[in-house]
């Protein structure tokens, strides 16, 4: 008996082999996965369980947590500005936000931040949740704070102040938070199921998390890492149903344009399609030349943490990663989540491509990546 609902268009059948698959082997719960080719969605397909607790199934819509996914969300915004003239990225940040310019900040570019290279991947001041959620005192931590490296000289990944550094950025030039103008700016016009800021009206379909088990566990709260990831312990993680966990609504309704973004598959895999080939009669969003300025590599190797994971980045982007994160090829660009959810485009091949799960198995495994594989295959690669 199936465990998916959907098509896969002739060709593209091993995405849907490998779809079942992993409902079989890992197991899943609830997932879907969507792909596009030359503006045309050629796959979508959903099938589980979205809510374990009422055993509310996962329909096409169905929209989910995809944590860092949202960095590929900012980053698209950030190359639309600066494709349009408005933002460069090579450009001191203080030249749009002079604030931020003191404490040996003066230096650090968008590009810097995009590559996670500022020097700030984690702030000194400790902010309640409810400081987060108002926005202006995260910004005014970050313009406290001091690098804990010379920007540009290493990289360590920026977690959620990404998100707010080049998010205020945003803000400075549109007048809009991230999510408000990703909504204005692309969400809206293309009707993408994708949000930094999860409205009201959708908090009761969304899919809710769950840890697998025998899921790996944070370092203790005084750890770089789980600093990162949790602003100083304000944030729960890997938690869910706590109070600021990633199944609240409270957590989920707030803007965390660093890793706090709420996609169906088709929502995310639209988003890149629509930067790389146009959807639904829209031009395409990103120009072949804007591509190119992504996709070339900023950081790879040994972190500041002293970590190599196999992961390169560009500017805003995870690019083709074989041994992290394996795409298509050089084209290729895109940010994956926590949970291991995963999304990218490629205009060499044409692609938008996203899958979305609420089962947590681990940073980086294997679901979405034998997904891949099955469309490098179905693509000829």
């Amino acid at each position: 008996m199936e465990r998916y609902s959907g098509w896969a268009d002739e060709g593209f059948g091993g995405v849907a082999e490998e779809f079942a698959r992993n409902f079989e082997e890992f197991p899943e719960l609830g997932a879907a996965v969507t792909v596009f080719t030359g503006g045309r969605k050629v796959v979508e397909l959903w099938g589980g369980v979205a809510d374990q607790g009422s055993g509310r199934a996962w329909e096409r819509d169905t929209a989910v947590p995809v944590f860092s996914c949202a960095k590929g969300i900012v980053s698209v915004c950030a190359h639309l500005l600066a494709q349009e003239g408005r933002l460069d990225l090579d450009a001191p940040v203080s030249r749009y936000w002079p604030e931020f310019g003191r404490y040996g900040k003066e230096a650090i570019t968008c590009r810097m931040v995009l590559g996670h290279r500022a020097g700030v991947p984690v702030l000194d001041r400790m902010l309640t949740f409810e400081e987060i959620a108002d926005w202006a005192p995260v910004i005014r931590a970050v313009e406290g704070q001091t690098p804990l490296w010379e920007p540009g000289a290493s990289y360590e990944y920026h977690g959620h102040v990404f998100g707010f550094l080049i998010g205020e950025v945003i803000r400075r030039i549109t007048g809009h938070t991230p999510g408000a103008y990703f909504r204005q700016a692309v969400g809206d016009p293309l009707g993408l199921r994708a949000w930094i800021g999860l409205p009201t009206a959708e908090l009761a379909g969304r899919a809710r998390l769950v840890e697998a088990e025998g899921r790996p566990g944070m370092p203790g709260p005084e750890n770089l890492l789980t600093r990162i990831v949790t602003m100083n312990g304000a944030l729960v993680f890997p938690g869910l149903d706590e109070p600021h966990g990633w199944n609240d609504p409270a957590l989920l309704g707030t803007e965390l344009p660093g890793a706090g973004a709420t996609a169906s598959a088709s929502g995310l895999a639209g988003l890149y399609a629509a930067a790389v080939t146009g959807i639904d009669g829209h031009r395409r969003l990103l120009s072949p030349e804007t591509v190119t300025d992504a996709v070339r590599e900023i950081s790879s190797g040994k972190g500041w943490l002293g970590f190599d994971m196999g992961a390169r980045w560009g500017s805003g982007f995870l690019l083709d990663s074989p041994s992290f994160r394996p795409m298509l090829g050089e084209r290729s660009f895109g940010n994956d989540g926590a949970g291991g959810q995963f999304a990218f485009g490629d205009d060499e091949f044409g692609v938008g491509f996203a899958y979305v799960a609420n089962r947590m198995i681990g940073h980086g495994d294997a679901r979405a990546t034998r997904l891949v594989a099955a469309l490098r295959e179905s693509l000829g690669g």
